[in-house]
């Protein structure tokens, strides 16, 4: 399909710069099938779904992987999107011109990397140089990965720390967050185990590949980026179990749904997963995992676009767009959420 078929028009002053406080106060367009739109709020989420069914979160952490270096008297920036081992990651680095395979990086705070390796899309794998977990080098150099849309607009401060990390963060490895489940609270939780609505986790190590544009013309030629994603097999089996037993699994952001759907087979079922997913959700795509999916609002001509037109339909994504942008739901990571249920 043609990549400006998912394309429209958004006013810079609805891309959200600060999340909503406390972070449940946010809005939520309820799109049900056919269904006129609703406009609700986060903490309406209970009412919107049945007893029995689950939400599945990505428990995966953000960790602070946006550097600043030298090498030499060059000026290099470096945003780290996937663990190779347990020194080694690739990066997308800026000023890369100034940068080749062997040359080595300060990044400040006695932090070091050499430049292994020129990747075919331009990016470098870098080798932290030093006996301590890279996690440590990172807290102590590294800022938190802010989207470029909000990085663009404003400076990544200490309260991004927080701001930029869910209430289910536990396992370090993503440049990105999970940013559906930013909405959560423990009042929202403890009203959905009131209301009998499950839920589940999962991980998967969200790479900065989820902000690059798509350059292509047509969805046939973008590749994504593989990111790593764990479901393990007691999961797998209560998530079978409720289906089984007429709930819906709802995935909380496209993250979750996107792995769901990588350890789902032909018939459903869901599996245990442990391994990379480059999965590229397009219109045409049969769903055997889930539901439905709460999501915030995303970027034009992007593959998030591209994959809740594909469980909505493009038509039906173009007006809950155009109705989000007339009633001023705010975009993007630290905006307002939906909730799309395909069957109403």
């Amino acid at each position: 399909m043609r990549v400006d078929l998912f394309d429209f028009d958004l006013p810079q002053e609805l891309i959200a710069l600060r999340p909503a406080r406390p972070r449940d106060a946010a809005r939520m367009l309820v799109v049900r099938g056919n269904a006129p739109f609703a406009d609700c709020g986060v903490l309406d989420l209970p009412d919107m779904l049945r007893a029995g069914d689950v939400l599945v979160f990505n428990d995966t952490r953000v960790i602070p992987a946006q550097l600043e270096g030298r090498r030499g008297e060059a000026r290099i920036g470096a945003t780290l999107h996937k663990r190779l081992d347990l020194r080694r990651w690739q990066a997308f680095i800026r000023n890369a011109k100034r940068l080749k395979p062997g040359d080595r990086v300060e990044f400040g705070a006695e932090v070091f990397a050499i430049a292994e390796e020129r990747h075919d899309d331009g990016s470098f794998t870098l080798a932290f140089e030093g006996d301590e977990p890279v996690e440590v080098l990172l807290e102590r150099a590294g800022r938190m990965p802010l989207p470029p849309y909000i990085a663009g607009k404003r400076e990544t401060d200490a309260q991004d720390r927080e701001d930029y990390q869910t209430m289910f963060a536990q396992k370090d490895g993503a440049v990105a967050a999970p940013t559906a489940a930013l909405h959560f609270t423990d009042r929202l939780i403890a009203s959905l185990d009131d209301a009998g609505i499950g839920r589940e986790t999962l991980t998967l190590h969200v790479g900065a590949g989820t902000f690059l544009p798509v350059k292509a013309e047509d969805t046939d030629d973008h590749r994504m980026h593989a990111e790593f994603g764990i479901i393990d097999a007691a999961t797998a089996d209560r998530l079978n179990t409720a289906r089984a037993a007429g709930g819906r699994i709802i995935a909380v952001g496209t993250t979750s749904l996107r792995l769901l759907e990588s350890a789902a087979d032909e018939e459903g079922v869901i599996h245990p997963f442990s391994a990379d997913t480059d999965i590229f959700i397009t219109p045409g795509y049969r769903f055997r995992a889930v539901e439905g999916l709460m999501t915030n609002f995303h970027l034009p001509k992007s593959t998030l676009m591209m994959l809740v037109s594909a469980l909505m339909g493009r038509e039906r994504m173009q007006a809950v767009y155009a109705h989000a942008i007339a009633q001023g739901y705010r975009f993007y990571s630290y905006g307002d959420s939906s909730l799309l249920l395909p069957e109403g």
